[in-house]
């Protein structure tokens, strides 16, 4: 990869540049090394954080506080599909103003826009403080080896971050609309149900899974979990999966399994869930002759940063660009920032995320730059406001 000087930084020649690395969760096929390799060229120090198969890179730029954090990953979701593409999706290939390619949206643009906003505070000598990138390649998978580790190693060596901001896409209908300061949590429940297989004509000698299961999915269901809290909706239940393998027609089959997943706000804690489950478990099996098994994971809390100088100052650095102040929402799936928010308040600021994860995933180069000129007004007002 050629050397960039600050001033050929292009943020969206940087996108293409990642894209073309196919860094399929745990892959990562040289994209870390694009990162570092730029991130070395504007002055940062920069380390390498491997943990099992998966690379992360910590890098910051000065040592005096603040220090603004950028936060992305550079590993994909699969292609899917490839024959479905318009376009080979790693070419990243510009069609009529629009970058096509897988991570174009989700969120490669965003490290790419954040690291040309950089150079060009830099060039300007406005970073009085620190800029620090925190940079994943296991975001889009199980997550245990990424951005959780980087943090607990971060803080165990009493490395100070004063805010982040995180470029997931986070704009739902048009750039700049909304930004995120919370998200719901979210844990994983299976439930295994080990009865007693039997002929169908003699269910005395059996125990059918089937009605504890149905018991304890009824009641799970029937609870309302809440009304909604500040900032956050109301936390929703919703079954995944239910299975009793049996290819006989006269059989009682001996084991049912079903997998549920709970998005929650502030009302609850993870570990208050699976309490829940196993409180409905035990009660479902009572008077059956079986076993009720239930596996719990809890993938993050809930979380909210709550409104005040550093959410102020990002609404009005979108509001300069945009000309309308974003709302501030809880809404979507999990992101890292669940573990990032342990070391200071966080933010997501992003692209429209409609195409994320789809099939010819795509965005427009005119929004790439605007998401660079979102990320410029947000260090300077940062480093103006200290």
């Amino acid at each position: 990869m050629p050397v960039r000087t600050l001033a050929a930084l292009d943020a969206v020649e940087l996108t293409r540049d990642l894209i073309r690395r196919p860094s399929v969760t745990p892959a990562d096929a040289g994209a870390m090394d694009v990162v570092q390799e730029t991130l070395t060229a504007l002055g940062f120090a920069c380390r390498r954080m491997k943990f099992g198969e998966i690379e992360n890179l910590y890098a910051r730029y000065g040592t005096a506080s603040p220090n603004l954090c950028f936060a992305g990953h550079t590993d994909v979701v699969p292609v899917g599909d490839a024959g479905a593409w318009s376009k080979d999706a790693f070419a990243a290939e510009v069609v009529d103003g629009v970058l096509i390619g897988r991570g174009s949206v989700d969120m490669k643009s965003a490290i790419a826009a954040f690291a040309a906003a950089t150079a060009e505070a830099i060039a300007a000598r406005k970073v009085p403080g620190s800029i620090s990138f925190l940079i994943t390649g296991d975001e889009e998978g199980v997550a245990t080896d990424g951005t959780t580790k980087v943090v607990d190693a971060l803080r165990a060596e009493g490395e100070v971050i004063d805010h982040c901001v995180v470029g997931e896409p986070t704009s739902a209908e048009t750039f700049g609309d909304m930004v995120k300061v919370g998200r719901r949590g979210s844990i994983n429940a299976e439930i295994v149900v080990e009865g007693i297989q039997g002929h169908v004509a003699y269910p005395h000698r059996a125990a059918n899974p089937a009605a504890p299961l149905i018991r304890m999915l009824t009641a799970l269901q029937t609870r309302v979990l809440d009304e909604g809290y500040p900032e956050f909706q109301p936390s929703n239940l919703e079954v995944t999966m239910i299975e009793m393998p049996n290819a006989a027609t006269n059989v009682i089959p001996g084991m049912a399994r079903a997998r549920l997943n709970i998005r929650f706000n502030p009302n609850h804690t993870g570990q208050q869930l699976a309490d829940w489950f196993d409180l409905e478990a035990w009660r479902a099996s009572v008077d059956f002759g079986g076993k009720i098994t239930v596996r719990s994971s809890i993938s993050g809390e809930a979380f909210l940063t709550e409104r005040g100088a550093f959410t102020d100052l990002v609404a009005a650095a979108v509001a300069d660009v945009t000309g309308q102040p974003p709302e501030l929402a809880t809404s979507g799936g999990t992101s890292d920032a669940r573990f990032i928010r342990a070391l200071c308040p966080v933010i997501e600021v992003g692209l429209v995320g409609k195409t994320m994860h789809q099939v010819d995933e795509r965005a427009p180069v005119d929004e790439i730059r605007r998401l660079q000129a979102v990320y410029g007004r947000i260090i300077a007002r940062y480093f103006d406001a200290t």
